[in-house]
């Protein structure tokens, strides 16, 4: 499927200015160019960086990271925690392109990522489990248990 150049230009993310009296000038240009498309489209470099979004929740007894993964397998990431620190790396690698197909748009991010979190002191590692399903990465872990401090009176002499 071919993109017209007339089309190619909907496409991306409209100018606040488009269709403006030329009293703006060159004005419509400079939002044009700089309002168009997402970045990593202009500048190739920055496909190569990105990082999944995330939710993190709370319940009574533990807290939970959900992280979007599409198109990644279990194998392409990897969990860790030292020091406090919970850490989410993976890699995201491009498929080779096939003879014969060209490729028109090319908006897919493709790279290595890594998100650390600090943990509430208290937290085991060995505690922190991890599920993958539809794109999603669910790592949980339970809340440490609260230890209630004992008050004793102190006798003055």
């Amino acid at each position: 499927m071919a993109v017209r150049e007339e089309e190619e230009e909907t496409l991306g993310v409209p100018s606040l200015f488009r269709g403006f009296p030329s009293l703006f000038g060159g004005f419509s240009d400079i939002f044009d160019d700089l309002l168009s498309g997402f970045p990593m489209m202009r500048y190739p470099s920055l496909r190569q960086t990105w990082w999944p979004r995330v939710d993190i929740h709370e319940t009574d007894k533990e807290y939970i990271i959900t992280a979007a993964v599409p198109g990644l397998r279990k194998e392409d990431v990897k969990i860790n925690v030292e020091n406090g620190v919970l850490s989410i790396s993976g890699e995201r690698k491009e498929s080779k392109e096939e003879k014969g197909r060209e490729c028109l748009r090319h908006e897919m991010v493709y790279g290595s990522f890594r998100r650390d979190f600090v943990l509430p002191s208290g937290i085991h590692p060995e505690d922190v489990k991890a599920t993958q399903k539809e794109g999603l990465l669910t790592v949980s872990m339970p809340k440490p248990h609260e230890t209630k401090s004992r008050g004793i009176n102190i006798r003055v002499e």
